[in-house]
């Protein structure tokens, strides 16, 4: 038997996939047990292969492998899309009543169930709950108790009223009671899943960053949905009015930003959330908020490029544009949080860092960050852990010593630090404006060549002060005296630190750095010339990362790329780093 069960459902966009995974992933948190998630879906609201894996154990799972111990097949092409990853003893249910599952023969070694997921559906009260019976039959295969499902039920259809959640119940009882009474004593399922009495919470990073925005205090929220970044906006929505704060949601992307920017100015902290492609028409406006030192969070949930790509499939190709996108040369920060969990604390310092230092700042993630979800003890957020710090803001005490000798505020003064002072609106001898053309220390356009000099310097020393004040570390793993370093930046983290334990089991010693700062960055000269090997890991098919690593160290490294649509799995990931140093011996999930 396994240490952790891989799970998975498979069918056609609109068969209610999502949901019917997200009732088993909350099941087994309820239960006290971890949960990594993985989604795989077309970008289209009906038709398409769409999968939902779920991931469990009782100790931390943070990647998916390539193995399948349960799967429920709805169509022929779910059992396709997934035979490579069955195995010996793997379980398929399916309804065998239905014309297209009706000749399906599991392959060899694999245990096929045939389950008559929509007429037990019809007899708990609607054949809409098939994939319910489904779930039902799946706990007595994994020896899980159907009433953690039960509690799963009620908090997804509680607010439909009593007897559809009854319904739903009875639909998972028949569905258990049928395996019970077919199968359990023809097959011995090498399955049972221990329940613990631990508190998780289950969340993906879109949330996780909505959450940590709430934390930071941001008080406004305008966006334009799209895949993957949608979520955010959905968090957000129902919870910042709690706070007394608002969501917008723009007619388009340029509408969207215009509005932060605008919230941003007024003295709120805003936000907003994208894509690659609206990252794109976001351009110009964000060069009006670098030049008039508005402090602005945005979020790039990054997912398959170029132009529409592939919405809903994985990719880190939009490190280039973050860090050079735009017109002329733009000071900005960019976070990059590796987990879920730091999604949420990378959210907090985006937005004390726009404010500290006047800058926009991007904070992004991936589709694989945003759609995961995963447990994380309660205590990961503690709010009363969480710091705010809003900078320069002066108030009427403080704003004389900023004025000229006209009494004007000089909301662009040339501070030694490059951070000038920033009075709100409606502070008392803090009128004063900004412009998109360039200005002088008051905020009036100018094309005198020596204010220009002294407006750019100024602008870019932030970013030198923030590189001296603020703390951009990497986070490391494994062996720190080992030969071989692997680095990666964003979501690839927890596939590597699984995948270090593969490597171990080989004998092969690794030091991984997973870096959460794009720019500001850490400087890894030191760990890459101490390396005989250096790796590094991204979701692209250039190494965007890997050429900044060349330029920072003035050193070639090796490039472990991958631009399938689909993320990196650990024992798929260990194989490479071996290969990569002549290892051949392929790993075990």
């Amino acid at each position: 038997m396994a240490d952790d069960l891989n799970w998975a459902i498979g069918g056609e966009a609109g068969d209610g996939i999502d949901s019917t995974g997200k009732i088993f992933a909350q099941a087994l948190s309820r239960a006290g047990r971890h949960v990594f998630t993985s989604k795989d879906f077309a970008s289209r609201i009906r038709g398409g292969y769409t999968a939902y894996k779920v991931r469990t154990s009782v100790e931390k799972v943070q990647s998916v492998v390539d193995r399948l111990d349960i799967l429920v097949a709805l169509t022929p092409r779910t059992v396709e899309e997934n035979e490579d990853e069955l195995h010996e003893g793997s379980v398929v249910i399916y309804d065998g009543e239905r014309t297209s599952m009706s000749d399906f023969e599991p392959p060899e070694g694999v245990i096929g169930l045939p389950v008559p997921l929509q007429a037990l559906a019809e007899e708990a009260g609607g054949a809409i709950m098939r994939n319910v019976v489904a779930l039902g039959a799946v706990t007595a295969v994994a020896d899980f108790p159907v009433e953690n499902l039960g509690e799963s039920l009620e908090k997804q259809f509680g607010d439909k009223g009593e007897k559809i959640v009854q319904n739903n119940k009875d639909a998972a009882r028949l569905g258990r009671e049928y395996v019970e009474d077919e199968y359990l004593d023809e097959y011995d399922f090498d399955y049972s899943l221990e329940t613990t009495d631990n508190d998780y919470v289950l969340l993906n990073g879109d949330e996780a960053i909505g959450m940590g925005a709430l934390a930071a205090g941001c008080r406004f929220y305008s966006g334009y949905p799209i895949t993957p970044a949608t979520d955010v906006m959905e968090y957000l929505k129902g919870r910042i009015e709690q706070y007394g704060g608002h969501v917008v949601q723009a007619e388009d992307e340029l509408s969207a930003i215009n509005m932060a920017l605008g919230a941003a100015r007024a003295g709120a902290r805003a936000m907003t959330a994208t894509s690659g492609p609206g990252i794109d028409l976001m351009a110009e406006t964000f060069g009006l908020v670098a030049t008039s030192e508005t402090p602005l969070v945005i979020t790039n949930v990054m997912r398959s490029g170029p132009s529409t790509g592939m919405p809903t499939k994985q990719e880190q190709g939009d490190l280039n544009m973050m860090l050079y996108g735009g017109h002329g040369e733009i000071p900005r920060f960019v976070l990059a949080p590796t987990t879920i969990a730091e999604c949420f604390w990378k959210a907090v310092e985006a937005f004390n860092l726009a404010e500290k230092y006047q800058t926009p700042v991007y904070l992004t993630a991936d589709l694989s960050l945003a759609v995961t979800e995963q447990t994380f003890e309660p205590e990961t957020f503690d709010m009363d852990a969480v710091e705010i710090d809003r900078g320069k803001i002066v108030d009427e005490e403080d704003i004389g010593q900023w004025q000229d000798e006209k009494d004007r505020f000089q909301p662009h003064f040339p501070t030694a630090d490059g951070v000038s002072p920033r009075a709100l609106p409606g502070t008392e001898g803090g009128v004063h404006m900004s412009t998109g053309l360039e200005h002088d220390e008051l905020g009036r356009r100018t094309e005198d060549t020596d204010v220009r000099v002294e407006q750019v310097d100024k602008r870019n020393r932030k970013v030198e002060t923030a590189r001296e004040e603020e703390d951009w570390e990497p986070r490391e793993f494994g062996n720190p005296d080992a030969d071989t370093l692997v680095i990666s930046w964003g979501s690839n983290e927890g596939a590597m630190v699984e995948a270090l334990d593969y490597l171990d089991e080989r004998g092969v010693d690794v030091r991984f750095i997973s870096v959460p700062y794009v720019f500001p960055r850490p400087d890894l000269t030191d760990a890459v010339e101490a390396a005989d090997e250096t790796i590094v890991v991204e979701c692209n098919a250039q190494g965007q990362f890997a050429d900044l690593m060349e330029h920072d160290t003035l050193t070639r490294v090796e490039r472990i790329t991958k631009y399938t649509g689909v993320r990196f799995k650990a024992d798929e990931l260990a194989d490479d780093i071996a290969a990569a140093l002549g290892e051949t011996t392929e790993v075990s999930a």
